[in-house]
């Protein structure tokens, strides 16, 4: 019905087809732009989603069974690090496992840069961020009516918890043996980089509890030292770089990475099998890791390591990993530290404050 108080507008809206005199018309309202950052991805199973919305089933293999293969890697400026040499230790992470993924592992990295990127460009730009991919085999059968697979392989990526390690490029860290050791290679060989981590979280908890903030030194049933739960572990004697050999550790990217920085700089290195008091009685101890990139560790079952301070083989290696990123390592955790709390750094990394995969 015509002036039925239905057919009225609504107060400050005109009616489709009307005219809106005395009003302002809607095409010179002034844009409206969101300063907003864009949202952070994940990308799961070849599809881009908001990171928020990164889940898998609580049936899923990879975490019933803990059968997850992975990598870890870390951005410098937004932009992945040693991404190929990540890329191709996973594809023989999954070839030892027996998962096949449905896409190559060029597109699953290319994914995964992808996915830095919007992490970083979410956050500060003198900020980096930690990178995981990883791929399980898919629904248990016994939790999903009989029915498994097909495979998933995830990409998601988290700011860089600096808080963690920044303090340690000038005090170091301290090491404890533990009772907790290496996984036989009987059991998986150590070459295999995978989510079964309970004997890390348990040596872990035995070094805390001896002193605290300590990591733990994992060693093999006869008493060679394997690594610590979060990084390949090196020393020097004499200017000489001695590291476990093959096998007896995970083939770690950052261990190799740092292989070369001594080549160039001149530096020996040696495989060699280690023992307790090989650490005991060595000048310097490193820690090579994806996050931090090398930390020295500077005391070993409460006493300290040479000097009892980070050495002069750690500061030129690091000066020389410096300059091969571009950035000063130290500097930039020690800054970003500055501004953001340890604890914070701990919440947005959602790993505890010791966690330093390699």
């Amino acid at each position: 019905m015509a002036g039925d108080p239905a057919d009225a507008p609504a107060p400050g809206q005109v009616r489709a087809g009307a005219a809106a005199s005395n009003s302002t018309p809607a095409s010179t309202a002034a844009p409206q732009f969101s300063l907003a950052p864009p949202a952070p991805l994940a990308w799961i199973d070849g599809r881009f989603v908001p990171a928020t919305a990164a889940m898998l089933p609580v049936g899923d293999a990879g975490f019933v069974l803990g059968v997850t293969v992975t990598e870890q890697m870390r951005s410098f400026a937004g932009g992945l690090f040693l991404a190929d040499e990540h890329a191709a230790r996973f594809g023989r992470s999954l070839a030892t496992v027996g998962i096949t993924i449905p896409y190559p592992l060029q597109e699953v990295f290319a994914a995964a840069a992808k996915v830095a990127q919007s992490v970083h460009a979410a956050g500060r730009p003198e900020d980096d961020v930690g990178v995981i991919v990883f791929a399980t085999p898919g629904d248990l059968a016994a939790q999903h009516s009989g029915k498994s697979g097909p495979p998933r392989v995830v990409a998601h990526a988290f700011p860089l918890a600096f808080g963690a390690w920044a303090g340690a490029y000038e005090a170091g860290v301290s090491l404890r043996s533990v009772t907790v050791e290496q996984v036989p290679a009987a059991c998986w060989p150590l070459a295999l980089k995978c989510r079964s981590r309970m004997h890390y979280y348990l040596a872990d908890r035995e070094a805390h509890a001896a002193e605290p903030g300590a990591r733990a030194i994992l060693r093999h049933a006869d008493g060679r030292i394997s690594e610590t739960a979060t990084a390949n572990v090196a020393i020097v004697r004499g200017g000489v770089i001695l590291t476990p050999p093959a096998g007896e550790a995970l083939a770690g990217v950052s261990l190799h990475y740092l292989r070369g920085l001594a080549a160039t700089e001149g530096v020996p290195w040696q495989e060699s099998s280690l023992l307790a008091n090989d650490l005991a009685t060595a000048d310097e101890i490193l820690l090579s890791s994806t996050p931090s990139c090398l930390l020295p560790a500077t005391g070993f079952d409460g006493k300290s390591i040479g000097t009892g301070r980070p050495g002069p083989m750690f500061r030129r290696l690091l000066n020389a990993w410096s300059r091969g990123v571009g950035l000063d390592i130290a500097a930039q955790a020690r800054a970003i530290l500055g501004d953001r709390p340890r604890a914070q750094d701990a919440a947005l990394s959602g790993a505890p404050l010791a966690v330093d995969p390699v």
